[in-house]
């Protein structure tokens, strides 16, 4: 059964050079994720990924920078968006 909460996005990451397939809540706001995202790439990476203020969430196919205080649900992201953390 499909969960209509959250949503598979791909999320590249070309500072460590990785790519990783992530259900992500459709209520959350996209400072949230991308917060969720850093800390977890912290420990993921052995603390090899450093978390910047300055880092966004961008549209992959359209450069598209999502506002951290959207909601999911309020933004273009669907099921298969690809998205990359700059």
């Amino acid at each position: 059964m499909m969960n209509k909460n959250k949503i598979l996005i791909e999320l590249d990451i070309p500072i460590i050079e990785k790519s990783y397939d992530l259900f992500i809540p459709i209520n959350k706001k996209i400072g949230t994720i991308k917060r969720l995202i850093e800390e977890n790439l912290v420990e993921l990476t052995d603390k090899a990924y450093i978390i910047r203020e300055e880092s966004n969430l961008y549209s992959k196919s359209t450069g598209e920078i999502y506002d951290v205080n959207k909601t999911v649900r309020d933004t273009n992201l669907e099921n298969g968006s690809k998205i990359i953390l700059i």
